[in-house]
């Protein structure tokens, strides 16, 4: 189970984080994303990062303002989401590839596990 966490109301240029704990499953033999869905739109690739961390991918639209990292003492992915703008309003979900599947993907549909998701609004 995969619980995402730290959404909430900022104003554009402001900063989150968010984290994703995850129970029953060890992300450090997960390759973890994190995706995002805005209203009326389909939900869309943020980031990805490889078993080690060593392979961190980025959506265009987040590249040098957010950067995801693992902490898997804690068995945490997190966001970090800094510069941030209205446009990136969304609930942002994390989401695991199966075991053992070490390829990285931007897409959803590869993603077995998928979080609740956390709203992250950011206002003009």
């Amino acid at each position: 189970q995969l619980q995402a966490c730290g959404g909430g109301l900022v104003q554009a240029g402001g900063s989150l984080r968010l984290s994703c704990a995850a129970s029953g499953r060890n992300v450090s033999s997960a390759v973890m994303g994190w995706f995002r869905q805005a209203p009326g739109k389909q939900r869309e690739f943020v980031a990805v990062s490889s078993w080690t961390g060593g392979i961190t991918r980025y959506a265009d639209s987040v590249k040098g303002r957010f950067t995801m990292s693992r902490d898997n003492a804690k068995n945490t992915v997190n966001l970090e989401m800094n510069n941030l703008k209205p446009e990136d309003t969304a609930v942002y979900y994390c989401a695991a590839r199966g075991t053992g599947i070490t390829v990285v993907t931007m897409s959803r549909q590869q993603y077995k596990y998928w979080g609740q998701g956390t709203l992250v609004t950011v206002s003009s």
